[in-house]
């Protein structure tokens, strides 16, 4: 039996620029953050002439799928503005939050596969109020090699290098609902 599951090992090792933060915020915190993404006028996320379930509001800047480009949303709000310093400190000195994109994921919604626009360069998010799985994949010859990164509420993820530009993401239907935010640095040029 080792003989034979040592036929398909399993992928074990997380992607090159995939970094994570456990417990990157207090509950307390957690439960006013998730206070102010629910009181925005979230709105379902618009893809060219589709719709997804998850419920957004960007800041900052807005990604255009109709336009194909960056368009200026509205400024970042203050209550955001403390965490943004503490999401700048964990990525180091020159870390610059331009975008941020609030979630709501209501139970039995998810994200499909796909990479951030370039437009930006690294991304971070802040899970809150329920786990989920975190699935990245890149093609290897005519397969995928994947990893799961099980999300925990309050947990910052940093996607960079390799996992921001080569892996592809995706989060399946929640069980729980589920909010995230995500900060975005500008990729050079696009600001």
């Amino acid at each position: 039996m080792t003989q034979q599951l040592a036929l398909f090992p399993q992928q074990k090792t997380s992607p090159q620029g995939l970094a994570v933060a456990e417990e990157f915020i207090s509950p307390a915190l957690e439960r006013e953050l998730i206070g102010h993404v629910s009181a925005l006028p979230l709105q379902p996320f618009q893809f060219g002439a589709f719709e997804g379930k998850r419920r957004v509001a960007s800041f900052g800047f807005r990604y255009d799928y109709t336009l194909q480009r960056l368009q200026p949303a509205a400024p970042i709000p203050g209550w955001l503005l403390p965490l943004i310093e503490s999401v700048e400190a964990y990525g180091g000195p020159s870390t610059r939050i331009a975008q941020v994109l609030c979630t709501e994921y209501d139970v039995g919604v998810g994200i499909g596969w796909h990479r951030d626009k370039p437009h930006f360069d690294r991304i971070f998010g802040l899970s809150l109020g329920s786990p989920c799985k975190f699935r990245f994949r890149r093609a290897v010859g005519e397969k995928w090699q994947r990893y799961t990164l099980e999300a925990a509420p309050r947990s910052l993820y940093l996607m960079s290098g390799e996992s921001r530009r080569i892996w592809e993401h995706s989060i399946p239907a929640v069980e729980a609902p589920r909010y995230s935010i995500t900060f975005r640095t500008m990729a050079d040029g696009k600001d």
